[in-house]
């Protein structure tokens, strides 16, 4: 992407869209920079910006409620303005103007997209309660007070946060069926061999999983069967294979999608998430991307988008020395993400893919560590409750070392 700043002078105001991680880290990381212009910004929702992964576990089982990323004494004392609770609704690049959703009309010079991702629908299901997404703080908490020891729910989608939700709902002591229409959960992401542990894993505590089906209906009090949205609650649950469950509560976990819809229109180029450089430039002057919605060049070809936590801060740093004008290295080659389920951190490090040869190393039945292969090069390691072995790896999957040394000296 050739795209270069049209000016080389400090600009008077940078508008960040989005009040999430990568939107905090950006301002940050702007001010760490030596920026001393305006600094905006803007969330759709009111509170103060908050971390989410915590929404999937302590918050959900309640061991926590507050997850704000910084006070609001920080934001004064760095100059942030925050223009909270109206969304982005549409941006003239030519014009550099930003409209929110409640008509306010905000110039920028430099303007950050980092607004994240928002959740999956399943088209057709009636409008029930006690059916549950989980992306904001309301929607941890509403599911929070639904929950009952020994209620019944169904959580459709075996991705990290299904898993993390059904290891939540298993700790409130709620009856979990998972539901994935992967071989495994997680094979998507990890492959099924690891797949096959985690699966194992939410067994052993008593999770109902079920993989290679999905949710095919949804019924509720009057036997609600259609789109038609009316009154009722969830009570029972239709799967692929034709099997019906009784619930209480029914979770969608089936991935997130970039939120890109206000940017139509605006020339800026999109294609699973904002398309940009290895710096963060997108296709129009004056506009950046960074974050879950944000799809950056690699060093080894092609554009990737990476939705783990440590990346958006990692991005947000090379992205601010850029917009200062500071040669700035590319963001960290070797990702690193995690999750945990029960008692078990499931960390991983490098950009591992299903398609990867997997070589599992070590389980006791429990714990796990499993090294991921591409082209006869040791790629990423992923690791359930050993946290040093995952971490020893790091420069060897820097490093492209060959598998073979890795195999040989895990015997």
């Amino acid at each position: 992407m050739s795209n270069e700043r049209e000016t080389e002078s400090t600009p008077e105001r940078v508008v960040v869209v989005g009040a999430g991680l990568a939107a905090v880290r950006t301002a940050e990381e702007l001010r760490r920079a030596g920026y001393e212009g305006e600094l905006v910004l803007v969330g759709d929702e009111t509170h103060l910006p908050y971390d989410r992964p915590p929404l999937s576990k302590e918050v959900l089982r309640g061991d926590r409620d507050d997850t704000t990323l910084r006070p609001s004494e920080f934001f004064g004392e760095n100059r942030i303005e925050l223009m909270l609770g109206a969304a982005a609704r549409s941006v003239d690049t030519a014009s550099r103007t930003l409209t929110l959703s409640d008509g306010t009309e905000l110039g920028y010079d430099e303007l950050v997209v980092a607004t994240g991702l928002r959740p999956r629908r399943i088209p057709g299901l009636p409008d029930l309660a006690g059916v549950h997404v989980l992306r904001s703080l309301e929607d941890s908490r509403a599911l929070r007070e639904a929950i009952v020891p020994g209620a019944r729910a169904l959580v459709v989608g075996a991705g990290f946060i299904g898993c993390e939700v059904a290891a939540s709902l298993r700790a409130r002591e709620v009856e979990v069926v998972l539901v994935e229409p992967q071989p495994t959960p997680l094979a998507s992401v990890l492959g099924a061999e690891v797949g096959a542990l985690v699966t194992r894993l939410h067994t052993a505590e008593g999770v109902d999983v079920r993989a290679g089906v999905g949710l095919s209906e949804i019924r509720g009090d009057g036997r609600v069967t259609s789109a038609v949205l009316g009154d009722g609650r969830v009570t029972s649950a239709v799967l692929g294979d034709g099997s019906e469950i009784d619930v209480d509560l029914v979770v969608l976990g089936i991935g997130s999608i970039p939120a890109t819809e206000w940017l139509e229109g605006s020339g800026v180029e999109v294609e699973n998430g904002v398309v940009c450089d290895g710096t963060g430039r997108t296709s129009t002057p004056h506009v950046w991307a960074v974050g879950d919605v944000a799809s950056w060049q690699v060093p080894a070809g092609g554009r990737r988008r990476i939705e783990h936590w440590t990346n958006a801060g990692e991005q947000a740093s090379v992205l601010a020395k850029t917009i200062m004008g500071v040669e700035a290295g590319a963001a960290a080659q070797v990702p690193y993400f995690w999750s945990d389920q029960y008692d078990i951190k499931i960390q991983g490090l490098g950009a591992v893919t299903a398609d990867d040869t997997v070589h599992v190393v070590r389980d006791d039945g429990r714990k796990f560590l499993a090294y991921y292969e591409r082209d006869g090069r040791f790629v990423g390691a992923v690791g359930g409750g050993l946290p040093a072995l995952v971490m020893k790896s790091r420069a060897k999957i820097a490093a492209g070392a060959p598998i073979d040394e890795l195999l040989t000296a895990a015997v």
